[in-house]
């Protein structure tokens, strides 16, 4: 019996953003991966001393594994695999540097205030109101920032989609029970962009394209 491995694997969990960018990268330029389940939140895998030692040092995922290579964190996987498949990457150097910017306001201020919320009110079993107090308005003004953008664009750099999307898209699928606000419905430019991304050909929900959905208790 022949037993093929496939040429990428992602250490990833359903309920991550920051996993699901990567995810959705890879089957969006149709490689050939397959995911393997970190379990953050019975075992805590990433930050026990065998996950760090050889896996990510950092104590986070994803990690994308290939070959003898292991990168970490999600823009420099997509920046990796947008260079490597000739898609969804930025072309010349402005373009090249709006991207990162757009990656840096994404893990700073979208995805970096939208994980937290969702994960301190949904999935940590004891919501902080202080803590969602603190981060709503600052999640308001990030999506207000992007929806203003995606007001005047198709994609966020122009008329088609690039890893810039899929960064800043990371945390926008998951349902709107799970934040008790709906992104796609107060902001209308966001939603008809999540629309045009939902679209492209591979494109797969995070909870059908990483494993470990449900939470088990």
């Amino acid at each position: 019996m022949n037993v093929t491995m496939a040429e990428y694997k992602l250490y990833c969990f359903a309920q991550s953003g920051n996993a699901y960018r990567a995810a959705l990268m890879l089957n969006l330029v149709g490689t050939d991966w397959e995911p393997v389940w970190v379990d953050q939140f019975k075992a805590g895998e990433p930050r026990t001393p065998a996950f760090r030692s050889q896996v990510n040092e950092m104590g986070e995922a994803p990690v994308l594994e290939f070959g003898e290579r292991k990168l970490s964190q999600s823009g420099v996987i997509l920046t990796y695999l947008g260079d490597k498949f000739k898609k969804f990457q930025p072309h010349g150097a402005d373009e090249q540097l709006e991207c990162l910017r757009w990656l840096l306001f994404d893990n700073q201020k979208v995805g970096g205030f939208l994980g937290p919320y969702r994960f301190i009110k949904t999935l940590s079993g004891k919501p902080d109101p202080g803590a969602l107090n603190f981060l709503k308005p600052r999640i308001d003004n990030a999506l207000g920032i992007v929806n203003k953008r995606l007001s005047e664009r198709k994609f966020l750099l122009g008329d088609k989609p690039t890893i810039a999307d899929l960064s800043v898209c990371g945390y926008m699928y998951y349902p709107a029970e799970e934040y008790g606000f709906d992104i796609a419905k107060d902001y209308p430019a966001i939603g008809a962009w999540l629309e045009r991304i939902k679209a492209l050909p591979g494109w797969e929900h995070p909870y059908k394209l990483m494993p470990g959905h449900p939470i088990e208790a």
